[in-house]
This record gives C-alpha cells, structure tokens and sequence, in this order.
C-alpha cells in the first residue's frame, strides 16, 4: 500500500509531503484545486512520461516520491529478475531535470520507465471514467473469469508449456528454412568436401611429398653421390675403409703399452666400425635407387592437388584444410539430416499441442462452472447501484490459437434494461453504467485475489445520492482487504472514508500553490457541509454532514 507521498516543484505544488493509512481515505477539494495535479504527480512514479512543463520552477528539479509497504503483494520474484534489492518498505524516486531528461530509482538503484511502468501496475491501479474501456478488452474479462475461477495454477502450467511450444515452433521454422537454403548448398559442398576427401590430407604430408619429390627428381645426381661416397670408403689403393684397416692394426698393437694408448685404440677402433657402416648404409641406398617417372609424376600429382587446394580455400597449411574439410563434413551431415531432425520436432509439437489442449480443455471448463456465479453477483451489486434490470450473457467460444490466455474467447454481452436486446458492452453501455460494472468488478474481485491499491478517480461523477451511498459503502467494504482512494465530489462517499484529506489552494499575492491536508472530525464535518449546501454552511447542511459521519 501507499504509505508517503512527497512532491517537489510539480505545477501548483512547491513541497508536499503527505502520509497515507490502510483502509479507505477520501480525497475532496474544490473544482480546480489541484486534485488532478496530484494524480498526475502520483503517475510520474508509476512511469508516467513527463515533460518540461511539469517543473513549477524550471531552473529547479522536480522530486516525486512514494513509499510503498509491498510485503503481501508477492513481489520478490519482481525485483529479483529485474535485479533490484527488495525491501519491505520500497521507496520509488523520480526526477525531472530542468534539462528535461528524466531519472527514476527504485530503493535508489537506477531503473528504465518499462521497468518502473510494470511495478506501477502491480502496486496501485487508477481508476476513472475514461479508464473504462479496460472492461471491454477480452483480456480482461478473462483475467476476471480466471481469478473466481481459481485458474492461476492452471494457467501458470498452461503458460509454462506455451512458452516451450512456440520455442519448438520457432526452431521447426528456423529448420525448414535451414533445409531450403541447404538444398542450393547441398551439391557443391558434397563436391568441396569429396576434393578435399580425395586429397592426401594428414599432418606433414606436405612436407613428405615435398621431400619425396625431391629425391625422385634428383635421382641421377644422389646415385651419383652415393656411388663417390662408396668409392672413397672402399677404393683398393686410397679407400678410407683400407686406410683404417692399417691404422687399426697400429693402434692395435700400441694399446699394450698404457692406459692412454689403449684409450686410443679404443676410439680408433669405434671410428672404424662407423665408417665401415657407412659404407655399407651408402652401398645400400645406391642398390635401392632407381628413376621411376612414374612415381614422381604422381608424387608431382599429389603436390599440385595440395597446392592447388590451399589456392582455392585461400589457406596456407594442411591444418586449415582439414579443419575446412571437417566444417564441410558437418554442413553436409546437417543438410542430409534435417529432415529427421524436422521430423522428430515436429513429432515433439504434437505432443505439446496434446498437452496444451488437455490444460486449455481444464481452463475452459473451470471457466464456464463460475460464468453463472460472475453473472449473478454483477446483476445483484449493480442492481444495489441503480440498475436494477442490468444482466449479463457471457459465453465462452473455443478458438484454434493457442493464446496466452488459453483457448477461449469470451462473448460478454450487457442489457442495462428488462426485455433490451444484449450488445456488447462498448457499444450499449454509458459512461456511467461503465464506472459502475467496473467498481463492482473490481469490488467482486477482492474476493479472490489480492488487488493493488486502489485509486477511483471522481467515478461517482453524475450518480444520485442514493446510488453514490451504495458506491460508497461498496468502496468501504472493499478496504477492509485492502487500501482504497476516492477522489470525489460526493458528500455520502466521503463520509465513508477512514481517512479524509482535502486538496486545496492558496494566494500569498505573488503565485498561487496547491496543498493538502488530512482533516479531523470537525473538519470534515465543515467539508461535508460545504460539499452539501456550499460555504453558508447552514445549520441543516452542518446537522446533515453530522449524520452522514454518525
């Protein structure tokens, strides 16, 4: 509930600061006194857009602030999501600058108008006579339906398989739009991922055929070499290996004479052995060459096919290749699979729709076991509000969509007189008849479920006495579970308030400034009057205001 208004530099009002109980509290004041002023100070802390033309001092900022105690209003999960610090007692800020920019804070942390608009909407509702039309929107009246119903777990349940349903949906058509473009894909990356398929493609290949090449290309000038180096080893009359023959023979025999000489002819001996092998390793190589054309036009092949690959995908080593070919290979696996992949989901749709038609089927039922019970206390509380003869058809017509709100559209026809033909209610009811459906909806609906403050604004405007007693008394029933404003005209509403506050001007010669404060008994027994039969305050209208209190 509402607990402290403060305003600062908005229009009439320099400061105000004001404090607000639980239960009914009336708000009175002359015509042009400044109630609409602080209605629409009130809006700008529940997201209302502001302007420069707010600012009573333009060179000064304007600070609008409400306190609100929102314990019982089950809000946590609200400020959680949003990333606010939750307090019991939460304090909305809102700030014009003389620039004009605007700046709202929820418990001082920075917020956005979207943000600061749909915690306004769950912390107090305004309500006029040109607010009407909320009664017309199907949402609505469902919502209403819903609430006698008892349908808020359903509905959750509902909304919750909804949410996963139009998710499939979603990615079903992204899937069938993925399947239409990679059709036209399709051939040419199958043929991109066979070349690369077809290619020797491994890490080092490049540098192996390299080599390769190298060798077969060069074949005559290694036999060449191969054929010197052997020679040099193995020559009869100069060769190395016949050279280290004798030397080993000499070291052989110096070995017996020391340590050191046998070290010697141990590293001679090791060198022999070397050499040797090498010589054999050269014979060997020389024995296993051979120019083979063949072989190295393919190597060449296979050369070009690697070169001409990373040309083509505008790399530079095999590892970008194979990651390509592997990009290629998933693109071509997704494209022959998607249409099982379109199949199952559309598989899994199925039995999501079976769902939500069996939790829409629950809610429809739900619904159409209290339209009766709706219909019958609207006819019996308008009827205590000056239309008697006012009665209902509502009727529930099942839909193919799948809506928020389930299956349903709901047909909610009125009649305001006995034997009238039934319209709808935009159409057939005034402005009047509209407030009062509206009051005893809303007076219906705190039967069920906890409802924000409330804020009726001069609803009760053009009602006879009698009627706007009832009006009254059903506002004052309404606030015994919850906190409700009236701002009103009428003195037999405002003598039921728990709280009286009045709304008025002064002139100190240079500027006039709107202000407000909340009156004891005998203070509102003068308003009464006054509101009765004007500033005479006669000794009738004074002994009336005392009865209407008493």
């Amino acid at each position: 509930m509402l607990t402290n208004l403060s305003i600062k530099n908005y229009a009439l009002i320099d400061q105000l600061n004001v404090s607000f109980g639980q239960g009914f509290t009336i708000i009175t004041g002359e015509t042009g006194a400044g109630k609409s002023i602080l209605l629409g100070g009130l809006s700008l802390v529940l997201g209302k857009r502001a302007d420069l033309s707010a600012l009573r001092n333009t060179d000064e900022k304007c600070i609008i602030e409400a306190e609100f105690s929102i314990e019982e209003y089950h809000l946590k999960s609200f400020f959680s999501d949003n990333d606010l610090d939750y307090e019991p007692k939460t304090i909305i800020r809102r700030e014009i600058l003389p620039s004009g920019k605007s700046r709202a804070f929820i418990n001082d942390t920075p917020i956005t108008l979207g943000i600061l608009s749909k915690l306004g909407n769950r912390l107090i509702d305004v309500h006029s006579q040109h607010q009407t039309l909320q009664l017309t929107d199907n949402d609505f009246q469902l919502k209403v339906i819903d609430a006698l119903a008892n349908n808020t777990p359903v509905l959750k349940e509902y909304r919750s398989i909804l949410k996963i349903y139009r998710k499939a949906h979603g990615e079903l058509e992204e899937m069938e739009q993925f399947q239409q473009n990679s059709l036209k894909e399709l051939d040419y990356n199958s043929f991109l991922l066979k070349e690369l398929e077809s290619a020797p493609l491994k890490a080092g290949v490049l540098e192996e055929l390299e080599e390769h090449y190298e060798q077969l290309s060069n074949v005559e000038t290694i036999m060449e070499q191969l054929s010197k180096g052997h020679q040099l080893l193995n020559d009869e009359q100069i060769g190395i290996v016949n050279l280290l023959t004798e030397l080993k023979v000499v070291s052989n025999r110096l070995s017996t004479y020391g340590n050191s000489y046998n070290s010697l002819n141990e590293r001679i001996q090791s060198v022999f052995l070397e050499i040797d092998d090498i010589a054999d390793e050269l014979q060997s190589l020389e024995s296993t060459l051979e120019a083979d054309p063949n072989l190295l036009e393919e190597v060449n092949g296979k050369l070009q096919l690697l070169y001409d690959l990373q040309k083509k995908h505008a790399v530079q080593s095999i590892e970008d290749l194979l990651k390509i070919k592997e990009e290629l290979a998933q693109k071509v696996d997704a494209s022959e699979n998607i249409t099982s992949q379109i199949t199952k989901k559309e598989a899994e749709i199925k039995t999501l729709e079976k769902e939500l038609t069996t939790t829409a089927s629950t809610l429809h039922t739900n619904r159409a076991k209290v339209i009766p019970v709706l219909q019958k206390q609207l006819a019996e509380k308008l009827s205590m509000l000056g239309m008697p003869n006012a009665t209902f058809k509502i009727a529930l017509e099942k839909v193919s969509e799948f809506k928020s709100s389930g299956t349903d559209d709901l047909v909610f026809l009125f009649s305001a007189n006995k034997g009238g033909s039934y319209g709808e209610l935009k159409k057939v009811a005034s402005g009047g008849e509209l407030s009062r459906i509206m009051l005893t909806i809303k007076s219906i609906l705190t039967k069920y479920e906890q409802l924000p403050t409330m804020m009726f604004d001069e609803i009760d405007t053009g009602v006879s006495g009698e009627i706007s007693n009832q009006m009254g008394e059903i506002m004052h029933q309404m606030s015994r579970t919850m906190q409700v404003f009236s701002i009103t005209h009428l003195p037999q509403v405002a003598s039921k308030g728990d709280n009286h506050y009045k709304v008025y001007k002064e002139d100190d010669g240079e500027s006039t400034h709107t202000k407000m404060k909340q009156l004891s008994k005998n203070e509102r027994i003068v308003e009464l009057a006054e509101m009765l039969g004007g500033k005479s305050l006669s000794d009738s209208a004074m002994a009336h205001a005392k009865e209407l209190l008493n």
